[in-house]
């Protein structure tokens, strides 16, 4: 078996680890977090047409578009010639699951170890896999993660809101910057300051909610699908940025529903197949653990009162009982109903769910679900956008702009 460059324990201090441009309001937040530790890393942003050439050349045309994205990213950074590739490392996540989340990593190594044999790829995973890489993650590094996705998506959703009615323009991308740099500095100093969760968020709501909004009345767009193409700005050709443009809010899932679907699936699987066991039991520890959070963060963001709370996950299970079997796991499986079917109930009628190419589940999930949620939900106005390196921007923005139209009509 052919052997690929592993990251030793020198490279953490010799080389800077590139990390793709999937979550950029998270990301940065998770990035500060092994800074602590002593790694060095980086948020790529490059996400010209180059990336996507790079994408084609390296991996066969069957493979999904996010693998193709963060293939092609990556090699088009190392091609760039910025990076000395004998100090250069990448990180790829992966779920333990069985779609593109576990299984690219060795796409990835195999398009890397033809042009820099040297370059280790780097797993940021919670299934135990990879156990022979220097790159690991702690107890307390798990639990300072939590917090870094339970800010992100409090940043996210506040930006999102408050930047589609800024009167003045620009203003809600320099509080983001400034809660970004501010939360990114107490990870980096190891300050113990993120667990006083209630005044950090208080901190960020008030913050967000003086800025000055106009009373205009816009179209509320939710934007659903697989994870990747859902918030990489690079995958989806900038869909929040459009809506913003086409005058409309959008409105985006928390990362959190994600982690917490992931979680609550190893011990639903264990219930379902009566194969109970330690690790199912660890799971639903982590997963009470998790909604403890997220239920904190709702109670705070409805007594501050300026922005919709989260969705309660487990109002979310309930929900995708009515539509589909929380066994369903496959991608982002009975999570995209669910989360359809909670943003119509919400009063978000018009919903984007985001297709990428040779994704068979999110496809069947999603446009299989589609009709019944809008049997429960007349108002619910849904269109399939499919993302893959062939669809010009040009048909997906028309698409959009024919679903405003309807929108607009009702």
């Amino acid at each position: 078996m052919h052997e690929y460059a592993k990251f030793t324990e020198d490279m953490i201090k010799t080389h800077t680890i590139l990390v793709p441009d999937m979550l950029p309001v998270h990301f940065k937040l998770l990035i500060a977090i092994f800074e602590a530790e002593g790694y060095k890393m980086e948020l790529l942003q490059n996400d010209s047409r180059a990336v996507v050439d790079e994408g084609l050349k390296n991996v066969h045309n069957d493979a999904c578009y996010p693998a193709l994205l963060v293939i092609g990213q990556f090699m088009d950074a190392l091609n760039s010639g910025k990076y000395d590739p004998d100090k250069t490392a990448l990180l790829i996540t992966q779920t333990g699951g069985g779609c593109r989340a576990s299984n690219y990593i060795h796409l990835l190594r195999k398009a890397v170890d033809k042009k820099y044999p040297q370059v280790p790829v780097v797993s940021l995973n919670f299934s135990g896999l990879e156990k022979d890489s220097a790159f690991r993650i702690t107890p307390g590094n798990f639990i300072k993660l939590l917090y870094a996705v339970l800010y992100g998506d409090l940043l996210m959703t506040c930006y999102n809101k408050c930047r589609a009615y800024e009167v003045n323009k620009g203003e809600s991308k320099k509080m983001l910057d400034k809660w970004q740099n501010r939360l990114g500095n107490i990870f980096r100093k190891k300050s113990r300051m993120y667990l006083k969760t209630k005044r950090v968020y208080t901190d960020i709501l008030n913050d967000f909610a003086s800025i000055k909004l106009s009373g205009e009345k816009k179209i509320r767009v939710g934007i659903v699908g697989e994870i990747y193409v859902k918030y990489s700005p690079l995958a989806n050709n900038h869909l929040e940025d459009f809506l913003i443009s086409e005058g409309c809010e959008p409105v985006v899932p928390s990362l959190l529903e994600f982690v917490m679907y992931c979680a609550a699936g190893t011990f639903n699987d264990a219930e379902i197949y009566d194969n109970k066991n330690k690790m199912s039991r660890i799971y639903k520890l982590g997963y009470k653990l998790i909604y403890s959070k997220q239920k904190e963060l709702i109670k705070i963001m409805k007594e501050q009162g300026s922005f919709e709370p989260l969705h309660d996950f487990e109002y979310l299970r309930k929900l995708a009982d009515k539509y589909i079997n929380q066994g369903v796991v496959m991608g982002e499986g009975w999570l995209i109903p669910a989360e359809m079917a909670a943003l119509a109930k919400s009063g978000v009628d018009n919903i984007i769910c985001t297709q990428p190419f040779g994704c068979l589940p999110n496809h069947i999930v999603a446009k299989g679900m589609s009709r019944a949620i809008k049997q429960d939900n007349p108002n619910a106005n849904i269109v399939a956008i499919d993302y893959d390196p062939g669809a010009t921007r040009v048909n997906q923005e028309n698409r959009i702009k024919l679903m405003l139209a309807n929108a607009r009509l009702r």
